[in-house]
C-alpha cells in the first residue's frame, strides 16, 4: 500500500503542475477562451474513454503492468506538450496525458486487491488523499516554475519537471510495486468498451451507486469550475486569494479521507458514511449564497470538502465491494468513467446556470440534486440493514 500511495502521490503532482500554465499555454497559440474550456475537457473526455479500458486491462494483465505502461505514456503526453508547437499539438498531448489517466481505476483496482473489506474505505481514502495532495502541491510547484527566470511565461519547464516525476514513478513502479493478482485469477474474458457498462447497468444495486457516485462528482466539478468566479463577485478575490482557498479545501479533503474515513465506515459502514457525506455536502452548498464574510466561507467550504471526502472513498469502496475479485478494475473504470464524464457536464451546466441566475445558482441547484442522492444513499442503507439481519 505505502509503496502504490507513493506512486500515485507522484504522478499526481505532476499531473497538478499542469494545470496553472495550461490556458496561459492555449492563449499563447491564440486561442479563444472557449477553445481554451475545450483544451481543459478534453483531458477529461480520453479519461472518459479510457478508463474502463484500462481497468478491463488491469483486470486480464495484471495492474502492475497497466500501471507501468500508462506512467510511460503520461510522460511521453508531457514532453509533446513542453514541445508543442502549434494549439493542435496541445490538443494532442492534452488527449494523450487524458487517455493514460485511466491507470487510476487499475491504481484503485489494485487498493481493492491488497486490502479487506473491512479496511477498503480506509485504503480508498489514502487513496483520495494521495490524490489531493497532489492538487494542493502540484499548482503552487507549476506556478513557480512557470516564473522561472522572469519575463514571459515559461511553458517548457513544467511539462519537463512533470514527465520527470511520471518518469521517476514508473521506476518506482518496477522497483518497488508488487504484482497484487495471481497468475491463476488474470484468467477474465475480454468484453470491450461497453461490457462493464453494461455489467454495472444490469445490477440494480451497481447502477444506484455508479450514479450516485456521477451525482456527486457533477456537482463538485461544478463548484470547482465556479468558485473563482462566485469568489471574485462575492469578495472581489484575485487569483491569490482564490488559489488559498483551493488549498484549504485540499487540505480538510485529505485529512478527512486520510485519517477520518477509515474509523468511520468501520463504525457506522460506508452506506451510512455516504449519507452523512451527503448531508455535509447539502448544508455547505446551501451556506455559501449566505457566506457574507470569510468565516462562514471557511465553514461553508470545510463542509462541502469533508462531505466530498467521505463520499468518494465510501463511494469507491461499495463499488469494489459489490463487484467480483475478477472485475475490479471494470468496475472502478466504470466508475472513474462516470466520473470524467461529471467533470465534462458539471462545469458546463454551473456555467451555464451561472450565467443565467446568477454565482449562487450552481450551488442552490447542486444542493437540490443531492437530495436525489440522499433518497439514493438511504436506499442503499436499507438494503445493507436487512442483508445483516438477513445473515
Amino acid at each position: 500500500m505505502p509503496a502504490l500511495i507513493l506512486i500515485v502521490f507522484i504522478d499526481l503532482l505532476g499531473f497538478g503542475l499542469i494545470i496553472p500554465i495550461l490556458p496561459f499555454y492555449g492563449l499563447h497559440f491564440g486561442a479563444s477562451p472557449g477553445v481554451v474550456t475545450l483544451l481543459m475537457a478534453s483531458y477529461s473526455f480520453m479519461q472518459f474513454i479510457a478508463a474502463p479500458i484500462i481497468g478491463s486491462l488491469s483486470d486480464r494483465y495484471g495492474r502492475r503492468k497497466v500501471i507501468l505502461i500508462s506512467l510511460l505514456g503520461t510522460c511521453a503526453a508531457y514532453v509533446v506538450m513542453a514541445h508543442a508547437s502549434s494549439l493542435l499539438m496541445l490538443f494532442v498531448a492534452r488527449g494523450l496525458a487524458g487517455l493514460f489517466a485511466g491507470n487510476i481505476s487499475a491504481a484503485q483496482a489494485y487498493i481493492a486487491d491488497i486490502t479487506t473489506p473491512e479496511n477498503r474505505a480506509r485504503g480508498m481514502g489514502l487513496f483520495g488523499a494521495a490524490f489531493g495532495l497532489g492538487f494542493i502541491f502540484g499548482p503552487m510547484i507549476g506556478g513557480l516554475l512557470a516564473g522561472w527566470g522572469g519575463g514571459e511565461v515559461n511553458f517548457q519547464i513544467a511539462p519537463l519537471f512533470a514527465a520527470g516525476l511520471s518518469a521517476f514513478a514508473a521506476l518506482l513502479t518496477v522497483l518497488i510495486l508488487k504484482e497484487s493478482r495471481s497468475v491463476q485469477s488474470q484468467n477474465v474474458t475480454r468484453r470491450g468498451w461497453f461490457g462493464p457498462i453494461r455489467a454495472a447497468v444490469r445490477r440494480a444495486d451497481m447502477k444506484h451507486l455508479v450514479c450516485l457516485f456521477l451525482l456527486v462528482m457533477f456537482v463538485f466539478a461544478g463548484l470547482e469550475a465556479t468558485i473563482a468566479l462566485w469568489a471574485e463577485g462575492q469578495f472581489s478575490w484575485g487569483p491569490l486569494k482564490v488559489g488559498y482557498l483551493f488549498a484549504y479545501v485540499g487540505v480538510v479533503a485529505a485529512v478527512v479521507q486520510g485519517g477520518l474515513i477509515g474509523p468511520a465506515t468501520k463504525r457506522w459502514g460506508e452506506e451510512r458514511v455516504i449519507v452523512l457525506g451527503l448531508c455535509a455536502l447539502i448544508i455547505g452548498f446551501a451556506l455559501m449564497p449566505l457566506a457574507q464574510n470569510l468565516e462562514v466561507l471557511l465553514v461553508a467550504t470545510a463542509l462541502l470538502a469533508g462531505g466530498f471526502g467521505l463520499c468518494n472513498p465510501a463511494l469507491n469502496s461499495l463499488i469494489s465491494l459489490r463487484a467480483s475479485s475478477d472485475s475490479q478494475g471494470a468496475a472502478l473504470g466504470v466508475a472513474q468513467s462516470g466520473a470524467s464524464l461529471a467533470r465534462i457536464l458539471g462545469p458546463a451546466f454551473a456555467g451555464a446556470t451561472f450565467s443565467a441566475w446568477g454565482r449562487h445558482a450552481p450551488y442552490m441547484i447542486g444542493a437540490m440534486l443531492l437530495l436525489i442522492g440522499i433518497g439514493i444513499a438511504w436506499r442503499l442503507v436499507r438494503s445493507s440493514v436487512s442483508n445483516e439481519h438477513s445473515d
